[in-house]
């Protein structure tokens, strides 16, 4: 059997017993299929996943997006920043206190003035400030405080005597503004911003328009009559706003704000146009910072600053957003000084409340909230928790 596979297997202990089974060849093993001990040679190298790679591939490429269209969003807006800084007039700039640190993380007192003329004081023609309002941040108890200052509020105006506080800015434009709220409230301005009401409905339309809750119906008391005639106008009742959410564009969201008088509830007075202008300040502020806006920030960014005019930096604005996003319902405070009504010389004024102390106080946070107390009438003084 020379040359042959030998029939049998040889073991230390012995020859097998039982049946002998074959083992085969080397090459014959190779080619046999089902075998766990045969070689089957090298397996073939398995393909990469190509869809793992184009989700890397097409993240990265969303990553990339958004940070250049962040990028040229708010180089629109910091060039809109830069004009809106070069109308503030120098002499209000210079009358504000510093504000100590960054404002996402430190309180901070903010002036906002709504005028229907321009922010300089050397201007020969200046109209009243219809709006006053304080807004105070308080990041660390996440707190934002709106306090509506009455135009009509009786106070002493520096150089000017005893005038209606809406007077200080015609005397002396912003800056004595400034001085006199500081007076009054006995609070330090750390910024200030000036509103051109005769340009602000562009920065709603620019936002494609706010959504605001109308608390009630109004039918308003006749100012720009929307007829061609004079005696379209006599006929025309005056503006309407439906209870509930409403989609304003500019010229009616500055309407809203403007209204004095509901023909359909003469209890209201100039303190529930403060909280009209407030509402329109809120739901600006809420579009401003929505993901809409973020789209179309590189073409309008510089549009959404157009009527202002501010010490506030492009990143000291974003600051108070982040701040505002990160303020839950329950920390916003809406408040107002009050008094009671007295003619004095044929002019109507608002003459203040001791409460008023007691409003401060809640709007830097030493008291608690308290809303209006009861029988002080439309024009009590307080706060009321909540947007």
């Amino acid at each position: 059997m020379a040359g042959k596979e030998k029939p049998y297997r040889v073991y230390r202990g012995g020859r097998a017993k039982g049946p002998i089974r074959h083992e085969p060849l080397k090459e014959q093993a190779g080619r046999r299929d089902g075998d766990g001990y045969a070689y089957k040679g090298p397996k073939p190298a398995r393909k990469p996943r190509r869809w793992r790679r184009r989700i890397v591939w097409a993240l990265t490429g969303v990553i990339l997006l958004f940070l250049v269209w962040a990028v040229l969003g708010y180089l629109a807006f910091r060039s809109g920043i830069k004009d809106a800084n070069k109308r503030l007039d120098p002499l209000a700039a210079r009358a504000l206190t510093p504000q100590k640190g960054l404002l996402l993380s430190n309180a901070s007192n903010i002036l906002v003035l709504g005028a229907d003329t321009g922010s300089k004081s050397r201007q020969s023609t200046r109209g009243r400030a219809d709006t006053i309002i304080l807004i105070r941040t308080d990041p660390d108890n996440h707190k934002i405080a709106l306090l509506s200052i009455p135009r009509d509020l009786r106070v002493e105006i520096p150089r000017h005597g005893t005038q209606k506080i809406n007077a200080a800015y015609a005397f002396g434009g912003p800056t004595l503004a400034l001085k006199t709220v500081e007076r009054v409230t006995g609070l330090r301005m750390n910024h200030v911003v000036v509103v051109d009401f005769s340009t602000f409905g562009k920065v709603v339309d620019a936002l494609g328009g706010v959504t605001i809750n109308v608390p009630r119906p109004i039918l308003s008391n006749k100012f720009e009559c929307p007829r061609h005639t004079q005696a379209q106008c006599a006929r025309w009742p005056g503006w309407r706003f439906h209870k509930g959410p409403q989609k304003m564009d500019g010229r009616t969201a500055l309407i809203y704000s403007r209204i004095r008088e509901n023909q359909l509830d003469p209890s209201e007075s100039d303190f529930t146009r403060g909280e009209r202008q407030q509402a329109v300040i809120q739901a600006i502020a809420d579009k401003t910072t929505s993901f809409n806006t973020f789209l179309k920030a590189p073409f309008i960014g510089d549009d959404l600053v157009r009527p202002l005019a501010t010490d506030l930096s492009a990143g000291q604005i974003l600051q108070l957003a982040w701040v505002k996003r990160r303020t839950p319902s329950s920390g916003w405070l809406r408040c107002r000084l009050g008094g009671t009504i007295a003619n004095i010389g044929g002019a109507s004024y608002v003459i203040g409340s001791e409460e008023n102390v007691s409003v401060i106080a809640m709007v830097t946070g030493k008291s608690a909230p308290q809303p209006p107390l009861p029988g002080s009438g439309p024009f009590g003084p307080g706060c009321l928790v909540g947007k």
